[in-house]
């Protein structure tokens, strides 16, 4: 008798087949030891045997990967291929609503208005002297000079991110709104003679694929802890005035160290400043000037040597 053993159903006629099969392969029955011992049913053997031999089948489907994790935003560059993105001469275009690209409009000064393909509207470094001619979802600001903040924002904007506590504590910023990935690395002011820690904030945008750092108004060379914080640039705003921010050469450190495709200038305050600083990149980047003060971006497109676009702004 084979007791409560189930005798039936699709499983266990699987399992009783592979246990005859198995039984065929293996005859070795072992010698029963000394003492008495619980008789089992052939058909729990069989059974027994059959059901071993489906655990060894679905071993596989057992042992199989865990489930990809969810990629890193922004990553940090690591050796392998060389990302070759392809040379479209037209790489830099003019604004107009196109899907899977990322509009900039530099509004002037530090402030940049970010529209993603959903829609999405962010003005970085946004103030009471200079804003968009539009209320965006999003704004980011830092501590330096109030040309980088505001105490009176618009209302109706949703998000408004502060890159520095007032406590003096290191801020911690993530935001996701829609397609829209946003986050800080805070940096340190001068204040005075002194130094103000996490006064500052470097803000990092993940859009359609493009990681977009805006350096605010950054005052030291940034540290290998910053940098891998940062993670992967392809698109950094940067000051470019050459004193209130840092000097030329601390600059030029810096987006070395990041090592984005393109970097697009700000916060500088005649056309002198900015020729003194573009001729110092001319050395080892290629400036392409624009006539318009938007542009359409994708990742795909982005310039093979590094790139300064130079966008006009007020």
């Amino acid at each position: 008798m084979c007791g409560d053993f189930p005798r039936s159903g699709p499983l266990m006629g699987m399992a009783a087949m592979l246990g005859r099969w198995v039984r065929q392969l293996w005859p070795f029955q072992p010698r029963p030891a000394s003492g008495p011992r619980h008789p089992v049913a052939p058909c729990h053997v069989l059974g027994l045997a059959g059901l071993a031999a489906l655990a060894l089948l679905a071993m596989p489907f057992l042992l199989a990967a865990p489930a990809a994790a969810e990629p890193e935003k922004c990553p940090r560059m690591v050796a392998g291929p060389v990302l070759k993105p392809r040379v479209i001469p037209a790489a830099f275009r003019l604004a107009a609503a196109e899907g899977g690209q990322v509009r900039f409009t530099f509004v002037g000064h530090a402030t940049f208005l970010i529209e993603s393909p959903h829609g999405v509207t962010i003005a970085t470094d946004y103030n009471d002297y200079v804003r968009p001619n539009i209320v965006p979802q999003i704004v980011t600001m830092n501590r330096a000079h109030d040309t980088h903040y505001t105490n009176n924002p618009d209302p109706g904007i949703a998000h408004i991110l502060r890159g520095w506590n007032d406590d003096g504590t290191p801020p911690r910023i993530e935001l996701t709104v829609d397609d829209v990935w946003i986050r800080n690395v805070s940096t340190n002011i001068r204040q005075g003679s002194a130094t103000r820690y996490d006064g500052n904030s470097i803000f990092v945008f993940e859009v359609a694929g493009l990681c977009i750092a805006h350096l605010g108004h950054l005052h030291h060379i940034l540290t290998p802890d910053h940098l891998e914080a940062l993670g992967r640039i392809d698109v950094v705003l940067a000051p470019v005035d050459g004193s209130y921010t840092l000097d030329i050469e601390g600059m030029m450190e810096n987006l070395k160290a990041i090592n984005a495709p393109l970097v697009i200038p700000m916060h500088y305050f005649s056309s002198w400043g900015l020729d003194r600083f573009l001729s110092r990149l001319g050395k080892e980047y290629q400036i392409q000037r624009s006539e318009s003060p938007s542009v359409l971006l994708a990742r795909e497109t982005l310039p093979r040597k590094p790139t300064v676009l130079v966008l006009p702004g007020r």
